[in-house]
């Protein structure tokens, strides 16, 4: 594990230079991109997501940690296409509509990006048909939705009611996040997930496609 304890701490720092750096010299010492990919730019993830978990580092220490494995990402995405890596899973991701609040989705999106997933971020402000949409065309297993504001919870019920029309409902799963969620209201709506912050959600994203 020492040969990526550097990339870790480098990713927890949010040294973007320094930490494409390493992931170059990595794979000049001859290390393959997925066990980067794992024992590194995830392993530093997984530490960032249990020390918010409990207290121990904020949202920016999040977003930062989550920005420099975005950047070792992009030396590493060529690569793993061409070593033919299969992403864990393909998430479908966004903030409701009427919703313009995004700091939240953007730190889940990144951590499960950095977790193995490939993530379509659909932004903010989403209507319950573009979440269809993009589902079908992705053939997404999983939709996650986040909201700020309270008056815009009512756009996940509406979400939801839109992948039952369509035939989706039980077919995806859906995990939804924001300070007014609760467990009683996933429940009530259908989703099948309420994360409680990013490392809870790549957690649960994690068991779901689990064999």
């Amino acid at each position: 594990m020492e040969d990526y304890e550097g990339l870790v701490g480098l990713i927890q720092q949010g040294n973007f230079a320094e930490t494409q750096n390493r992931v170059k010299a990595l794979l000049d010492e001859g290390k393959l991109p997925d066990q980067i990919l794992q024992r590194g730019i995830i392993a530093a993830l997984d530490i960032v997501g249990k020390k918010f978990s409990e207290g121990e580092c904020f949202i920016p220490e999040m977003l930062v940690a989550g920005k420099a494995s975005q950047k070792a990402l992009e030396i590493l995405k060529p690569l793993l296409v061409r070593s033919d890596f299969k992403p864990k899973g393909k998430v479908v991701l966004g903030t409701v509509k009427g919703d313009l609040h995004d700091i939240g989705k953007n730190i889940v999106a990144m951590m499960l990006e950095g977790a193995g997933f490939q993530v379509i971020d659909l932004g903010y402000d989403v209507a319950p048909e573009k979440f269809v949409e993009a589902i079908k065309r992705e053939n997404a297993q999983i939709l996650a939705m986040s909201c700020l504001l309270t008056t815009t919870m009512i756009s996940m019920k509406n979400t939801m009611d839109a992948l039952r029309q369509a035939g989706l409902f039980g077919k995806v799963k859906v995990m939804i996040g924001g300070p007014p969620t609760t467990d009683e209201y996933a429940k009530k709506i259908g989703a099948d997930f309420r994360g409680k912050d990013a490392y809870k959600g790549v957690e649960q994203a994690r068991f779901f496609i689990s064999p």
